[in-house]
């Protein structure tokens, strides 16, 4: 291949990964089917494939792809593949001729594109699909990944994500779900599971469940990018800007997060001179608006709140953790998770001392929804290392270990349990 495709095929890739959810999204408009919009984009990719590499890149590329998928999808309607689902609404303008149809198209796909993507969004999220469909669904169509990209970043089989993704469309399609935006009380109920996408592709990237690598920073991007277009689309719901501020701040921290060798290094051990301060400033800025915007903060703007006390200490020392235990304990009674009460133990901890920490701990020995959740003994076997309790330590660390699919996580731990063996705290 020349070095004048190669070009071409890396701007094609650019182009791709920008301008793909707008061009689903306002296929998806004018068709009513997110597969077949999908479909029709793809299409266009392909032409591009073919001839950008001859003719060179040109110089509007989304504006290109928009018109050949637009041709493509008046090509359909006109052969008459889409008559059955779209008669009602467009058949006269079949009847017309093209020259007819495609004054309406234009105005169709040309409409503001942010209500577009908010509709792909609701739609990629919506609660009738199951959570790992939805959030192979968003980075497909809205992330622009392919199914082996997903796959390797959840460390699945690329069929596994391509089923996904087809039962997901066809699910879509057969429950008729609407192209619109929910109004009233369903929009609560749907933005919730557009944010709980979001986080989950966030805290993937943040601290990989398996696999070789203790982060995965492209996911993270991924989630952030999202989330930041989400914040522009509803910009009067406090709790997307409270999960925007949450995911700004963790993600300042990425560079600091594992060694030169991709070891994980833990918060306190952090350099933090490494944190990015553009990431903290717009991440405190966002759990500002989200505190404004807010009469009572949410579940995200409380773990935002809870991340700034980190972002705003300059040293561990200086973490106001009685101000993060209080945080806590409102999350705790918000969500009623036994996850944040783990973190809550941690916070207890610090704030309090490893008996109190260990005593929010016991607690949940016996809570089904943690049976194989790694950091639970992970916790324990830190709050009994600190009491002088070893053996009790080590045999936490070592019950960590064997639970955690992540190769990293688990030789940290495993070195955790051997320094317990020692007698180290």
């Amino acid at each position: 291949m020349s070095a004048t495709a190669l070009d071409a095929h890396g701007a094609i890739d650019a182009v791709w990964r920008i301008e793909s959810a707008r061009l689903i999204a306002g296929l998806t408009r004018i068709t009513g089917d997110v597969g077949l919009a999908e479909d029709l984009a793809q299409d266009a990719l392909v032409v591009a494939l073919e001839r950008w590499p001859e003719s060179g890149v040109p110089d509007n590329p989304g504006a290109w792809l928009m018109a050949t998928a637009k041709h493509r999808a008046i090509d359909q309607l006109r052969r008459g593949k889409m008559l059955d689902r779209k008669h009602e609404q467009l058949g006269h303008e079949l009847d017309a001729g093209r020259d007819s149809a495609l004054p309406d198209l234009d105005a169709a796909i040309d409409d503001p594109i942010g209500d577009d993507l908010l509709r792909l969004m609701f739609i990629a999220c919506h609660p009738v699909l199951s959570t790992e469909a939805r959030v192979a669904l968003t980075l497909r169509l809205l992330g622009g990944l392919t199914t082996d990209e997903i796959a390797r970043a959840f460390l699945v089989p690329e069929s596994t994500v391509a089923q996904r993704i087809v039962r997901a469309k066809r699910t879509l399609r057969e429950a008729r779900v609407p192209f619109e935006v929910p109004r009233g009380a369903e929009l609560t109920a749907r933005l919730a599971s557009v944010l709980e996408v979001i986080y989950l592709v966030f805290n993937e990237g943040y601290s990989a469940t398996a696999g070789d690598d203790w982060v995965r920073p492209e996911l993270c991007e991924d989630a952030l990018r999202l989330g930041r277009i989400l914040a522009e689309l509803v910009s009067e719901e406090p709790e997307v800007h409270g999960l925007v501020g949450l995911l700004e701040i963790q993600a300042s921290r990425l560079r600091a997060r594992v060694g030169p060798a991709g070891d994980p290094i833990l918060l306190a051990d952090q350099d933090r001179t490494r944190w990015d301060q553009l990431l903290v400033r717009r991440g405190l800025a966002a759990l500002e608006r989200a505190e404004y915007l807010a009469g009572a903060l949410g579940p995200y703007a409380l773990q935002a709140a809870i991340a700034a006390c980190h972002a705003r200490a300059r040293t561990p020392e200086e973490t106001d953790w009685t101000r993060i235990t209080a945080l806590y304990d409102a999350l705790a009674q918000l969500t009623q998770s036994p996850v944040v009460e783990v973190n809550r133990a941690v916070a207890y901890t610090m704030a309090f001392g490893p008996a109190s920490g260990l005593e929010i701990a016991d607690a949940l020995v016996s809570e089904p929804a943690l049976a194989k959740y790694h950091l639970l003994p992970t916790v324990r076997g830190d709050f009994l290392a600190k009491l002088g309790r070893f053996e009790e330590a080590r045999a936490e660390f070592e019950r960590a270990a064997a639970l955690t699919r992540n190769a990293r996580e688990r030789d940290l731990l495993r070195a955790r349990a051997a320094g317990c063996a020692r007698g180290e705290p």
